[in-house]
């Protein structure tokens, strides 16, 4: 498959994006308009009341951002014009049947009578989201978006965005494998999605009759989210709901009542654009990125993490490259690579054929921000020293003793000997040292992740790098 039979399918064609505020939709929209500005129409669904308000999202979270000014400098005085034809916004929710679609039931026809195509980037990506809410958007949401797949006539193929930590805390070499409805990842048997459902709506009335608050709503439905993802052998609600997500794509496959591919990419950390549209664009700080800006700001004096552990992470651009690929490729069911297969999974990775080791993070930081400082807000540069590597969570957990709970211990008993004069500071150190040991145990597994990805097709692979 060359280029331009992926721009070819591109051509003429409508295409459904959920989620189109995301950092990844951003990117493909911003890809597709630059590299086939002969695209029919994206259907953008984003969350909004109205189409006044989607329209003030469309400007301020997705056009005005500087991913576009490759775009704007091509299209010149046409940029507007162009957009305005090109994109169509939907206010909606993906969490909601039919897409919350219900309030203009003019538009919802005329997605279903001329989508060619539907990719699902919706999701919520907070590790320790409200179970709630992660349940409506990463696993409910999957199957909302499918109903609506099956009232399309033209489509062609849905692809749907995961995640390659629905491993969970997998070792060795992790093959693209569907989830089959219920099952668990540690054994443990019960796993229903409905029950799910029923036991948070039970908890939220429960709740609600006790006269909990908004903020105690909010810590019980983060607990809830993490103790069932850990009693099925998920580390965090986030991948749990994810897991669960793809449970209900491949039941609607083996129904075969869509009657078009059913796509999944996987892709693991997401990070800034590699080439496309330009290098290094990232939005706000980014899962790993906050480690590297902690660092230079000379705030991360000691890291915990395995140093022969592999920090799998792929550029944004590279992800959408993978999901334009993927979706020609399956749409198209007299292509070879779309037979080579029934289950349509692709891992979006890097660990086994570019891996970046946590021993890279720690001298590439070092050299990085020593030869380039970090400037303060005096204008000084801040000197870092070489980061400190906890290997295990034993040396972190004396660490964390001998640096912060034993003062904290001689501050409580000041403040007791004090008639709590200290009250404050000792609150403030307790709250801050509780906030850092439950990112720790958010982000252990993957501190020490031990596992690695493969795109097993490797044809696929092939026209993929042909087509960065």
């Amino acid at each position: 498959m060359e280029l331009g039979s992926i721009l070819h399918f591109v051509e003429d064609k409508t295409i459904l994006i959920t989620g189109a505020t995301g950092f990844l939709a951003k990117i493909l929209v911003e890809k597709i308009l630059r590299v086939q500005p002969n695209v029919k129409k994206l259907f953008l669904l984003l969350r909004a009341a109205d189409a006044k308000s989607a329209a003030h999202r469309l400007q301020n979270e997705i056009i005005n951002k500087d991913l576009f000014r490759v775009l704007k400098d091509k299209l010149g005085p046409n940029f507007n014009s162009f957009i305005a034809e090109k994109l169509r916004l939907v206010p909606g929710d993906i969490s909601r049947e039919d897409l919350g679609l219900d309030s203009d039931p003019i538009l919802k026809q005329q997605i279903y009578d001329q989508t060619d195509a539907i990719i699902n980037l919706a999701a919520t990506t907070t590790f320790d989201e409200r179970y709630d809410i992660s349940l409506g958007l990463n696993t409910f949401g999957v199957k909302y978006v499918i109903d609506l797949s099956k009232k399309c006539s033209k489509l062609k193929v849905l692809l749907h965005v995961s995640t390659a930590y629905v491993c969970g805390e997998g070792e060795g070499l992790l093959l693209e494998r569907p989830y089959e409805m219920g099952v668990s990842l540690n054994g443990v048997v019960g796993l229903d999605l409905h029950a799910e459902h029923t036991l948070v709506l039970a908890k939220l009335s429960d709740l609600q009759e006790q006269g909990a608050t908004h903020d105690q709503i909010k810590v019980a439905m983060k607990d809830l989210g993490i103790t069932r993802a850990k009693k099925y052998g998920w580390p965090n609600t986030y991948v749990f709901t994810k897991a669960m997500g793809e449970m209900i794509v491949e039941q609607e496959k083996l129904k075969g009542e869509l009657g078009v591919p059913i796509v999944i990419v996987r892709p693991s950390i997401v990070t800034s654009t590699f080439k496309e549209p330009f290098p290094g664009w990232a939005e706000g700080v980014r899962t790993i990125d906050s480690l590297a800006v902690a660092y230079g700001k000379g705030k991360l004096q000691c890291f915990l993490g395995d140093l022969n552990a592999i920090v799998d992470v792929i550029p944004g651009d590279m992800v959408v490259n993978a999901i334009l690929v993927a979706m020609a490729v399956n749409a198209n069911p007299h292509h070879p690579i779309s037979t080579t297969t029934d289950d349509h999974i692709y891992h979006v990775t890097s660990s086994v054929r570019n891996p970046l080791g946590n021993w890279n993070l720690q001298d590439v930081g070092y050299r990085y921000f020593t030869a380039k400082p970090w400037i303060d807000k005096d204008g000084k540069a801040v000197k870092v020293a070489k980061c400190r590597v906890l290997s295990n969570m034993e040396s972190f957990n004396r660490y964390m003793f001998i640096r912060y709970l034993l003062p904290l211990k001689g501050l409580e008993l000041a403040n007791t000997a004090f008639c709590h004069f200290f009250q404050g500071t000792y609150l403030d150190l307790n709250r801050k040292i509780q906030i850092v040991m439950r990112l720790v145990d958010l982000y252990k597994p993957y501190l020490f992740f031990k596992g690695v990805s493969v795109l097993l097709l490797l044809l696929l692979l092939i026209y993929l790098i042909h087509f960065l």
